[in-house]
């Protein structure tokens, strides 16, 4: 008896026509999307498709992950996924005049110690949405926004629905696994009508074509995210196992463009920087004309080999800049100033505008940074001022229109005393900004130091948000950092929105951070430019917490990376009372952590770099970056000459091979646990 719940299997001849189909719908959307050279008349590509879904829908058997039919029709998801970026998605530093420009090139050049000109590659920055696209065996596997650079959303389903990202990669020699990078926009006609579109049906409109393009990605319906005219550029790539690619970016790019990828046509290599100011000039000057939306230009050294050599600082490649186009600017009148109190006591002078509308977005605040800032603006309450959104992101006073000057307009005094705790304002000889000093009695300065505490890369306390910390603080519940390990169940649970399982949750999440690592306590603490490399440089000089708190300026100084500024901060942060006093309580709650293994001569890996690839299934990549580093290691994100040895787990690819090339020892994950081992690490 025949099982009618069993699909049919599709005769030979169905099978062969569906793959026929595949193949040229495929090819199809390259001619569009890509080469902007269709082939295929909308109703011939229309009635192909029509038939590939007819076939499908006869033998289900015949339906595949990339099929051109598989583009939207999964169910609305609930909630995004976290996704973790293996090669991390970092920022650009950015340039706003030539000269900034040829100082980045007088960096490069010093640090390759070369006076000979550098070749850049250059590409307008598309003002859209950064996007990671992993194929594993040419196929999309996952989607991912760049979310804080290392953990982003998967956003697979949504970013199907764009025509522009193929499916399944074209030709051959693609890389086992190959994470390309892009920006997802909006391009201009295309806003346009989606916002003609709304305001016909009496929906609300989009402001710009960025904001659209990020609303629509972050739809947890693809089938809305489908209606949307979203578009893919290529601009890089990121995790590469199993292959290898060509020693240009730009040649990067245009291997890209042939596996299927929509790259900028407007990319181009030069030979020095003088004609990356030049290629700005040109496009700034074309920036109207085009079809998409750009605030500035990416400049990349273009010899991947010597990218490998400049290397990344804490968030950003040494070997690319982004050349910002001068802000859009707007004039409005200065209604009031406020002043707002941060967490190390910096008391920052805020305007309050007359609402208006700057770069694709309404400004009703703006920084006035300092007194000294006020002061050489001239600035009063009452002006008309304008306003520049600097970069295209932050809204500041740039100058006052003195002529539009009224009669009745006003000094702004700066406080002398705190405007949150009445606590002195001082000012540091030699520095703009003036500070209260007030410290944690002062409860602005407290609730940011709280929400810094908090924060992932410090204590990493799951559910503590700045809203909570807000009542927390506001309730009188919560006076200081140790506090937060003095908090109780009731109190807690009778705030708004909370309830006794929230609540819970919380003093849950507060015991488990506890248990933490000395660096991410010393960046927990909020020292002033003591951030994460910092501290990490800190821990691993002085081992412990006891040895560093009795440290002077001049001790300080020998860590790497500490000049006398950082170093000064550091000193006197320690030598505060209730600096001391807040310290004491949190070990007296319970916060604890194992002591470090020195820095310099001492450390077993101090001076070497290791790099890890493949997929390690003991260890996630961090634990093992970890481990490294207490050794006192650097960790590598590629191979070169100087990599010392290279840890190789499953999958690994063009790492390991170059590794051998290069006849540098390699080891696999058990080697490399049972190596841990051998140094006193428990794993």
């Amino acid at each position: 008896m025949t099982d009618k719940t069993t699909p049919k299997k599709p005769p030979t001849e169905k099978r062969h026509r569906a793959e026929e189909l595949h193949e040229i719908l495929q090819r199809a959307n390259y001619q569009y999307y890509v080469l902007d050279n269709p082939e295929l008349p909308d109703a011939e590509y229309d009635r192909r498709l029509r038939e590939l879904q007819d076939l499908e829908e006869e033998y289900p058997a015949l339906v595949s992950p990339d099929s051109p039919t598989q583009r939207v029709g999964a169910a609305p998801l609930k909630a995004f996924a976290e996704v973790r970026h293996q090669v991390p998605m970092l920022s650009l530093d950015n340039a706003f005049s030539d000269e900034e420009l040829v100082e980045f090139d007088r960096r490069v050049r010093d640090r390759l110690n070369s006076q000979q000109p550098v070749e850049y590659a250059c590409e307008p920055k598309l003002d859209g949405i950064a996007i990671s696209l992993l194929y594993r065996d040419g196929l999309l596997e996952r989607a991912a926004t760049r979310g804080d650079g290392t953990t982003g959303e998967d956003i697979t389903q949504n970013v199907r629905t764009i025509g522009s990202v193929p499916l399944r990669l074209l030709e051959n020699g693609v890389p086992e696994v190959l994470e390309v990078r892009g920006e997802i926009y909006m391009p201009k006609a295309g806003f346009a009508e989606l916002n003609r579109k709304a305001a016909e049906a009496g929906e609300k409109t989009f402001v710009n074509p960025r904001n659209a393009a990020a609303g629509s990605l972050r739809q947890l319906d693809s089938r809305i995210t489908a209606r949307r005219p979203l578009e893919l550029c290529a601009y890089g790539v990121g995790q590469i196992e199993g292959g290898t690619l060509p020693e240009k970016h730009t040649e990067i790019l245009r291997q890209l463009n042939r596996w299927g990828f929509r790259i900028n046509s407007e990319m181009a290599a030069v030979k020095d920087i003088q004609a990356c100011i030049e290629y700005h000039e040109k496009l700034g000057g074309k920036r109207g004309e085009l079809a998409y939306d750009i605030d500035g230009i990416v400049f990349k050294v273009n010899d991947i080999a010597l990218q490998r050599r400049l290397g990344f600082v804490a968030r950003a490649p040494r070997w690319a800049m982004a050349y910002k186009f001068p802000a859009q600017e707007e004039m409005t009148l200065l209604k009031d100033v406020e002043f707002q109190v941060g967490r190390t006591g910096a008391v920052t002078p805020v305007a309050r505008l007359e609402p208006v509308f700057v770069g694709g977005v309404t400004v009703s605040n703006a920084t006035l940074h300092n007194r000294d800032e006020i002061a050489r603006l001239g600035v009063k309450i009452g002006d008309t001022v304008v306003i520049r959104r600097a970069g295209d992101v932050i809204p500041q006073v740039v100058s006052v229109v003195a002529s539009k000057r009224p009669k009745g307009a006003r000094d702004i005094v700066f406080p002398d005393h705190c405007p949150v705790c009445d606590s002195p304002v001082e000012s540091t000889p030699g520095e703009a900004v003036a500070r209260c000093s007030g410290g944690l009695v002062c409860s602005a300065q407290r609730k940011q130091a709280i929400k810094h505490f908090a924060s992932r890369k410090a204590m990493d306390i799951d559910g503590l948000g700045d809203k909570l910390v807000e009542q927390l603080v506001d309730e009188g519940l919560l006076h200081s950092v140790s506090g937060l390990y003095d908090l109780a169940l009731e109190p807690v649970a009778g705030l708004e929105r909370m309830g006794e399982k929230s609540a819970q949750n919380l003093l849950d999440a507060l015991e488990h951070s506890k248990d933490t690592t000395l660096p991410k306590f010393l960046y927990a603490l909020g020292i002033r430019e003591v951030g994460e490399a910092t501290a990490r440089n800190l821990a691993r000089h002085f081992g412990d917490l006891e040895p560093l708190m009795q440290a002077d300026e001049e001790s300080l100084q020998e860590v790497e990376d500490v000049g006398p500024v950082v170093a000064h901060f550091v000193a006197e942060f320690f030598q505060q009372a209730h600096a001391q006093e807040e310290i004491e309580a949190l070990r007296q709650a319970g916060v604890h952590w194992e002591a470090e293994e020195t820095g310099g001569e001492e450390q077993p890996f101090s001076g070497q770099t290791w790099v890890l690839t493949g997929k390690l299934e003991t260890l996630s990549r961090g634990e093992a970056k970890d481990y490294l580093q207490r050794l006192g290691a650097k960790v590598a994100g590629s191979v070169s000459a100087k990599t010392d040895s290279v840890v190789a787990g499953p999958g690994a690819g063009s790492k390991l091979s170059k590794a051998r090339e290069l006849d540098i020892p390699t080891m696999d994950e058990d080697e490399f646990l049972e190596m841990l081992r051998g140094r006193g690490i428990e794993v």
